[in-house]
């Protein structure tokens, strides 16, 4: 029951406000996963950054079971296999960032796309996290259950070859 493994990836692009670069994110997401993204909007008004209710703003795409296996690994690779404890948080989840798609292996340059980032975040589980997802009698996971950082740190040093980058990112 301590085994730990992959629950999803969800890759991420923020737009903002242009349609454009919202267009670009959609095609790039959905070449380099293989399944349409989902766009996201706000949900709140900020007047100062001229959002409002609805105004979609980014997309995003979920990976579940093992399609995200292949992909993970080059994502991985496009950071030189190194991460900071800061992307790690406490509950094991990870988070990164990756500054522009052409770093990405076997990625070819495309101009309809240019060069544009994304944020990939990775969410780790155990054998009975369903109690807090399930429909009846829902509940929390238990204090020794959940995943410590440091666990997180093990898990992805054993299973992708990370380096941890004590300096931060650059």
């Amino acid at each position: 029951m301590k085994e730990i493994r992959i629950d999803k990836v969800t890759l991420n692009v923020g737009a903002g406000k242009s349609n454009d670069v919202l267009e670009k994110g959609f095609k790039l997401l959905s070449k380099l996963s293989g399944v349409k993204p989902v766009r996201t909007s706000t949900k709140k008004r900020i007047a100062a950054w001229g959002l409002r209710p609805g105004l979609p703003i980014g997309c995003k795409v979920t990976l579940r079971g093992k399609r995200w296996e292949p992909l993970l690994k080059r994502l991985i690779a496009a950071r030189d296999n190194k991460l900071s404890p800061s992307q790690i948080d406490e509950n094991g989840n990870i988070a990164f960032g990756i500054h522009e798609c052409i770093d990405i292996p076997d990625w070819k340059y495309d101009p309809e796309i240019g060069i544009m980032g994304m944020e990939v975040c990775v969410t780790l589980e155990r054998p009975g996290f369903r109690v807090k997802k399930r429909r009846i009698r829902q509940n929390k996971v238990g204090k020794k259950h959940k995943i410590t950082k440091a666990e997180a740190i093990d898990f992805m040093k054993k299973e992708f070859n990370i380096i941890l980058d004590e300096e931060g990112e650059k």
